[in-house]
């Protein structure tokens, strides 16, 4: 099979792993339609706010779960079909890409989603463990100086590029993917951007959602 028609293959696998919604099943199993509570977002932070810590952690790491599935199918393909390693990369990035995309935009929900954050997260551990590792480092920095998880995941999309470009290990199209990721996660926060400036943003441990 050529690489082309792999990458299309890991494209697709990865966006139907990402668009299955933990959060909208792990609310639904408790009876809550998480569209019309807090937020209204089907993500790993809503879940927490509106049903506790359990079902909020369960499904952050459900949601990264899909990224690392992701990430291990791109890989898979690769070693199946006997590409080098640089090939076998391209295909994990892809699908990882497919599942980020799946997420934010499930066919399964009609093209919503959440914001990407714990699918990006749990791919990049397997793709560039690194430049994940300093992400996650001010992920954790921010949220606990700010209480902030918009902010906190925001500024861990930011530092995905600077990582990728300051450590030796990564290429171009680990560069290109930590852009693009470091895009989306920008996109896909702007309505919370814009409650930062006003001073309106969600802060953990308050009722009020955001």
């Amino acid at each position: 099979m050529s690489l082309s028609l792999l990458l299309i293959v890991a494209a697709l696998g990865g966006y139907i792993i990402g668009s299955i919604s933990f959060a909208v099943l792990i609310a639904r199993s408790r009876g809550v339609d998480i569209f019309r509570v807090g937020s209204g977002n089907p993500g790993a932070t809503n879940v927490l706010r509106n049903l506790g810590k359990g079902p909020g952690y369960a499904c952050f790491l459900l949601d990264a779960f899909k990224g690392i599935v992701a990430a291990l199918l791109g890989y898979g393909l690769g070693v199946v079909f006997g590409f080098p390693p640089a090939s076998q990369d391209l295909l994990a990035i892809v699908a990882l890409l497919g599942a980020i995309l799946g997420h934010s935009f499930s066919a399964f929900l009609r093209f919503r989603g959440g914001k990407g954050v714990a699918t990006t997260v749990g791919g990049l551990f397997v793709i560039m463990p690194w430049v994940m590792a300093v992400g996650a480092a001010v992920w954790v920095v921010t949220f606990v100086l700010t209480r902030y998880v918009s902010l906190a995941s925001i500024l861990l999309g930011l530092s995905l590029p600077l990582a990728a470009m300051v450590l030796p290990r990564y290429g171009i199209a680990h560069i290109l993917l930590s852009l693009a990721l470091a895009a989306l996660i920008l996109i896909r926060h702007r309505s919370n951007i814009e409650r930062l400036r006003a001073g309106t943003e969600h802060r953990s441990g308050s009722k009020r959602a955001s």
